[in-house]
């Protein structure tokens, strides 16, 4: 019974572990994006990649705290791997139109057919760009 509970206790501690990190990473995630976005706006980046990069980096940090905290609660690497890449293409299978966003998406920040601030018309609609994010295009 002892064996159990000394067990348990150490497991409780992993999962509070885990979620200290968790939330301490994304407070941190959270403020280095806010710094960032700051370093952006001093340079001469354009307003559409700032946004477009910020909105990369946030994601590809979150991924990363994930991994560290699915780590840290004894999850194989190897095995997360295998489940992330078998995740990654049902996904991609499924959401094969948000794909093609993205890479519309990146193709506007290449080419640069239109930038954050512009009115466009196009498809019976007329706007003004507000935002460009990963997959989405924001009027």
């Amino acid at each position: 019974m002892e064996k159990i509970m000394n067990s348990a206790y150490d497991m409780g501690l992993t999962i509070l572990y885990a979620l200290v990190v968790l939330v301490v990473g994304l407070q941190v995630i959270k403020h280095l994006s806010v710094v960032i976005d700051k370093t952006f706006e001093k340079s001469a980046m354009d307003k559409t990649v700032r946004l477009f990069l910020d909105s990369l980096i946030r994601m590809a940090l979150k991924v990363l705290l994930l991994i560290t905290v699915a780590s840290m609660l004894g999850v194989q690497m190897t095995t997360f791997i295998t489940l992330l890449g078998a995740m990654g293409l049902a996904v991609g299978l499924a959401l094969q139109g948000s794909l093609s966003n993205f890479a519309g998406g990146v193709l506007i920040l290449v080419l640069k057919p239109f930038a954050v601030d512009d009115f466009i018309e196009g498809g019976g609609h007329a706007g003004t760009v507000s935002k460009i994010t990963i997959f989405y295009t924001y009027m």
